[in-house]
């Protein structure tokens, strides 16, 4: 990206092939399933989408975004859809809400069934107070329709999914154990048109956080980064929506890990000498990007800084280096920790054997979250724990959003840190398992540092991974994009088979 140029990207053209795929790959393992257990291949998948939200009790309409598994299946922008699949025969069909007249005076236009038919490229479309009437219609075998609800666990938000409601439900069989996992399992392993939007929204991201990059200054305000990013991602980009909170912390803030909200409000003002942890991802027709960069306000690192900032840039290359297919993430996290130990070993804050400091689990006090998370149409996509499987209950790996082995088509991040946090860090200085190993003096001169992580988007392919992500992450590289470098987005493409061209 030349400096004389805001950007270099334009929005792509929005496939609803990817939905119409996304449906079949679903319909496609429902019936294998259902085969698999002799069940007939009969009944409807039903999902409900997203509802508009007012703020608190006023009449404020918040921006509206639509349901994620509703929209890995039909892609509907708009509030207040449900949507079938016929296990029968695969016909999908919308019911879109029947609009009051006064929508046209203060909404727009009011549009017809044949308009949301072309648009979103199903079958048949309907209005919701119909949903009963055209069920049972066109359920062709004997007794009463089942309906596939989709109801599970998100093992990230610990909430359950809510099954979809309607008026004559209660005319209906009703399965709510089946759905969940099948359709999680879709969503896990992303084909070449999901990928296609990642990448682009990585792209988007990366060239923003660039932008960023080169217009810190010490005195200005976090904000005032957040809001670049903002503006870059939008402005030439075409993402209203983020992915996430961003997370703009600097100083002693940069190890306060979900920093950005609303009692912490990326509101300091940038010192000199401090670092800046910027955690920030655009979202692109639903699907996201989640990437962090960490750098010097500044534009030049100390030696205090590279030894950290390196840490954590050799435990994310080695992470990355040795992902391929069937390598356990556990392993992989495992793999960061033990380079970070290394590394402050080496630079004099940690003393004596790295195998007994693995062993007592030393490095969660420095990495106290998982080393990454699947990622998609959600920034913390399901599908990181199996039905039955449990969490690792180890400090550091307890924190895992994923124990799984990886499989070609996942997109997850790869995201190590190291940080300074008294509500680990002093307590673990107090422990007689872990307090040996401490170099006290060097470590309390770091405790007002704060902390770095660098995080990456990274496809897994048949033979290793791409990484989607791409800001400058050399120290030198970071320090000649913040002296006025050109610093090129290479474009990536995703042929069939998930491969890289």
């Amino acid at each position: 990206m030349a400096s004389s140029s805001p950007s270099s990207m334009s929005p792509p053209m929005i496939p609803m092939e990817l939905h119409s795929l996304n449906r079949e790959k679903l319909f496609n393992s429902l019936r294998d399933h259902l085969t698999s257990c002799a069940r007939p291949l009969q009944g409807f998948v039903l999902l409900q989408g997203g509802e508009e939200q007012t703020r608190h009790c006023t009449d404020h309409l918040e921006l509206f975004r639509q349901e994620s598994y509703f929209a890995y299946l039909f892609g509907v922008e708009e509030p207040g859809f449900y949507g079938t699949i016929d296990i029968a025969s695969g016909k999908s069909m919308l019911f879109i809400p029947r609009l009051p007249a006064d929508y046209a005076v203060w909404m727009g236009k009011i549009q017809p069934p044949s308009h949301f038919q072309e648009k979103y490229k199903v079958t048949q479309v309907f209005y919701t107070d119909e949903i009963k009437d055209v069920l049972l219609d066109q359920y062709h075998a004997t007794g009463a329709p089942l309906l596939f609800l989709l109801h599970g666990l998100n093992t990230d938000g610990n909430k359950y999914f809510k099954p979809a409601e309607f008026q004559g439900i209660e005319k209906f069989q009703t399965d709510l154990n089946t759905l969940h996992p099948i359709l999680t399992e879709c969503r896990v392993i992303k084909s070449d048109l999901e990928l296609a939007l990642i990448q682009y929204a990585n792209d988007i991201s990366s060239e923003a956080h660039v932008e960023v990059m080169r217009k810190t200054k010490v005195g200005m305000k976090e904000y005032q980064l957040e809001s670049m990013f903002l503006h870059h991602t939008y402005m030439y980009g075409g993402c209203r929506h983020c992915s996430y909170t961003c997370i703009c912390a600097t100083g002693d803030n940069s190890a306060v890990l979900h920093y950005g909200h609303a009692a912490a409000p990326n509101d300091k003002t940038l010192q000199e000498g401090d670092m800046a942890l910027l955690d920030m991802g655009a979202e692109y027709h639903f699907y996201g990007s989640d990437i962090t960069c960490s750098f010097p306000v500044n534009g030049k690192f100390t030696r205090d800084q590279s030894l950290l900032y390196t840490a954590v840039l050799d435990a994310h290359d080695a992470v990355i280096s040795a992902m391929r297919p069937g390598v356990s993430w556990v392993d992989m996290h495992k793999l960061a920790e033990r380079v970070i130990l290394e590394s402050l070993k080496k630079g004099n804050l940690l003393v004596g054997d790295v195998d007994k400091m693995m062993a007592e689990r030393l490095g969660a006090v420095f990495m106290p979250h998982g080393l990454g998370h699947l990622l998609g149409i959600d920034t913390h996509d399901p599908g990181g724990y199996l039905k039955g499987a449990e969490r690792p209950k180890e400090p550091g790996l307890s924190s895992l959003r994923t124990s799984r082995k990886l499989l070609k088509g996942m997109v997850i991040t790869v995201e190590p840190g190291c940080y300074f946090i008294d509500a680990l860090l002093l307590p673990a200085l107090e422990s007689p398992a872990v307090s040996e190993f401490f170099n006290r003096v060097e470590i309390n001169r770091f405790r007002a540092f704060g902390g770095v992580r660098i995080e990456s988007d990274v496809c897994v392919t048949s033979s290793g991974c791409v990484n989607m992500s791409k800001c400058p992450r050399k120290i030198e590289e970071i320090e000649a994009v913040m002296a006025g470098a050109p610093w090129p987005i290479e474009k990536t493409t995703f042929l069939s088979g998930n491969g890289q061209v």
